[in-house]
């Protein structure tokens, strides 16, 4: 599969503390550095949880998975929660599989995501 550039995009969100991070293209060791970068900067907005933008994710290998646990394991360090939404039926059964939805709440769109999100964020 050929590959697409990745970028990750933190969008605060008005009259909330909780930021999405809108990911676009794919997700590979290309992404290691635009993801980290993304969930650095949504952090420092405060709040206690950050929202993952799936939407216009393409793919995600092995590697990307992988970044993914890692952003994981600094929210959870953070005590901070991390909610997903538009992941494709594939990629939600992937989290299901390895165990990351134990990890992440998993939404259909946007607007459950937020919904669900507590409110003092």
């Amino acid at each position: 599969m050929g590959t697409s550039s990745f970028s990750a995009i933190v969008r605060p969100r008005a009259r909330s503390t909780t930021p999405v991070i809108d990911m676009r293209g794919d997700i590979d060791g290309n992404a290691e550095d635009a993801l980290d970068r993304a969930y650095t900067e949504a952090a420092g907005i405060g709040g206690g949880a950050v929202h993952l933008n799936f939407t216009e994710v393409g793919f995600i290998n092995s590697t990307g998975i992988a970044l993914i646990v890692g952003l994981l394991a600094r929210a959870r360090r953070d005590h901070r929660e991390v909610t997903a939404y538009g992941l494709s039926g594939h990629y939600r059964e992937i989290f299901q599989i390895t165990r990351l939805a134990d990890f992440v709440r998993m939404f259909p769109d946007e607007a459950s995501a937020i919904a669900a999100a507590p409110a003092a964020t």
